[in-house]
């Protein structure tokens, strides 16, 4: 063996990560992408000079992605711009109450002392308590792989002494008071599929992330950041291909053998990275593994996240009252999670991210135009089975009737543009189990080691990355899943490795 060879399945974030940390350090990567553009959920649509993200738009954490150039000896400020956005929100309730949150602590304590004086402090406790969630949580462990239930236990006493067996809303609701304010510091896991009241509170560590490093934006959108990576990796000598639709994950003798696209015949590889979701790639593209049916029976038992319905549309005119990113309350909020996550209802009120790209970069819209989407989360196709193609233009309907009457008078009649994209969407374009936006809910019994490990215990070479496994969702969690996995791979075949390591320098450093 020269060099051992990568199958990437899939060029979401985890996976882009993923190919560049092996590409650099000698491993001789391929990239198979199901759709005509690179990143997965992070796919662009252009419309009459519009440009739309179609999925993430909070940029948080940049070192995690400076890390990717690094390793190849570049700096990301060479490859794209990232502009900051300030507030990180602006929050809007349905009684007409608005709250920008940023890391201004002056007007932080202004905003907050004007609503509830005595949450002044009670804020500055959950900060601290965030803050050492985040130290334990995310510093120490993020790149960590938990492939044992040892490695599960030796964290067990700081999880305790966190109190990582409380709900996110609950621990916001030891130290804050008002009910708004309480929403205000407990919607964050949501942005990574989780539902407040029973997500771990170890993702209040979203809350200290932000403050601790902004929050961005890549000039010319998410899609350009997307781009930068590619365009990082193919320079290391990396190949990715579109319209390549992996069939299946061969193996042989309890081991990856390579990888088959549809109509196409078997490509062998040493190992195989799935960034795919975690459901599909066990009960589909292993469909051949003995060792994988009992997996795929197990994950499909599991909590999923919710789903997300999105509208992209255009307007010929400009809402100068929102900002780049806006979260939008409706009346419920406990008994709207609960319709989401439990009870699989299409409820009549919504909660919403208004996204306005366009208030960072213009150039994203025409002049005079902006550009938008936005986002309900509602119940995956596992708990709510409904005609898609019939209710989602129903649904949009009614999203941006409520848009205009509250937020964005003549928005129906300035729209130039518009598309959805549904819970079935997901499923068809993305091969999302249950159609689900986030993959596996992050409750604490499903996380660490109790999410799909980055390495298959199993099948040999076979490995994870993305929302599915550890450490979840997010474009962190899925950028340091990238680093945990390729860790694990460059320990795995480090003697292969060590026989090529004047040719890697040569691929890596050129």
């Amino acid at each position: 063996m020269d060099k051992p060879s990568a199958a990437i399945v899939g060029s979401g974030f985890g996976g882009l990560a993923a190919a560049i940390r092996l590409q650099a350090a000698g491993c001789q990567t391929v990239i198979f992408e199901k759709r005509d553009q690179p990143g997965g959920r992070a796919y662009v649509y252009r419309d009459n000079g519009f440009t739309f993200d179609a999925g993430p738009t909070v940029i948080t954490a940049p070192h995690c992605l400076e890390e990717l150039f690094a390793v190849a000896g570049k700096a990301m400020g060479d490859y794209v711009e990232l502009l900051p956005v300030k507030p990180f929100y602006r929050l809007f309730w349905d009684d007409g109450y608005q709250f920008d949150y940023s890391d201004d602590d002056a007007a932080l304590e202004k905003q907050i002392r004007a609503k509830s004086p005595g949450d002044w402090a009670g804020y500055q406790k959950f900060l601290k308590y965030s803050q050492e969630v985040f130290h334990e949580g995310y510093e120490k462990l993020v790149h960590v792989p938990f492939l044992t239930l040892s490695s599960m236990a030796a964290v067990a006493p700081q999880l305790i002494r966190l109190e990582a067996y409380r709900s996110v809303y609950s621990m916001v609701a030891k130290h804050v008071r008002d009910p708004q304010l309480r929403q205000l510091f407990s919607f964050h896991s949501l942005l990574v599929g989780g539902n407040p009241f029973t997500t771990t509170s170890i993702y209040t560590l979203i809350h200290c992330l932000e403050r601790k490093w902004g929050v961005f934006f890549p000039k010319g959108g998410t899609g350009e950041l997307v781009q930068a990576l590619v365009r990082l990796f193919q320079q290391l000598g990396g190949e990715i291909r579109y319209n390549a639709e992996i069939d299946q994950i061969v193996t042989r003798d309890g081991a990856v053998a390579g990888v088959q696209a549809s109509n196409c015949r078997l490509e062998e590889f040493d190992l195989v990275v799935s960034n795919a979701d975690v459901v599909h790639t066990y009960d589909r593209l292993l469909r051949a593994e003995p060792r994988a049916a009992m997996t795929a029976r197990r994950l499909g038992k599991k909590k999923f996240s919710m789903s997300l319905f999105l509208i992209y549309f255009g307007t010929k005119r400009k809402y100068p009252n929102l900002e780049h990113h806006n979260v939008i309350f409706g009346p419920r909020y406990r008994e709207l999670l609960g319709d989401i996550f439990e009870r699989g209802k299409l409820a009549d009120d919504f909660s919403l991210y208004l996204h306005a790209p366009t208030r960072s970069d213009p150039s994203l819209a025409p002049p005079g135009c902006e550009a938008f989407y936005v986002l309900s989360p509602v119940p995956h196709l596992g708990k709510l089975a409904i005609d898609w193609q019939v209710e989602g233009p129903r649904y949009a309907a009614k999203i941006l009737d409520y848009l205009e009457q509250r937020y964005m008078p003549g928005l129906k009649s300035s729209i130039v543009t518009q598309r959805i994209f549904t819970p079935a969407d997901f499923k068809s374009e993305l091969n999302a189990h249950h159609g689900s936006a986030f993959s596996l809910e992050p409750r604490l019994t499903q996380s660490a080691y109790f999410r799909v490990h980055n390495r298959d215990r199993n099948i040999r070479g076979l490995y994870f990355v993305g929302a599915g496994t550890h450490p979840g969702a997010g474009i962190p969690g899925v950028v340091n899943s990238g680093k945990a996995t390729a860790n694990l791979i460059l320990e795995d075949f480090k003697a292969v490795l060590a026989t090529s390591a004047v040719k890697t320098a040569e691929v890596s450093y050129a």
